[in-house]
């Protein structure tokens, strides 16, 4: 996966565009904070994974560690 829970929804929003729309339909601020203090832990895998597949990424194309 591209996106990490360690990254800003700012930042995200700054390089994929079209993520601005997952982030509005789940409530999420596009501030500096990183996601995995905006998102309660139970839901992050999940907007994680929403927000992967919005960008086309999957562990299937990236290559672990890089």
């Amino acid at each position: 996966m591209v996106i990490q829970s360690n990254m800003s929804s700012k930042a995200i929003v700054e390089i994929w565009g079209e993520t601005v729309h997952t982030f509005k339909k789940h409530d999420i601020p596009i501030t500096n904070q990183t996601l995995e203090i905006l998102v309660e832990n139970k839901h992050l895998s999940s907007l994680l994974q929403e927000l992967n597949i919005s960008v086309g990424s999957s562990d299937m194309t990236c290559i672990k560690g890089g």
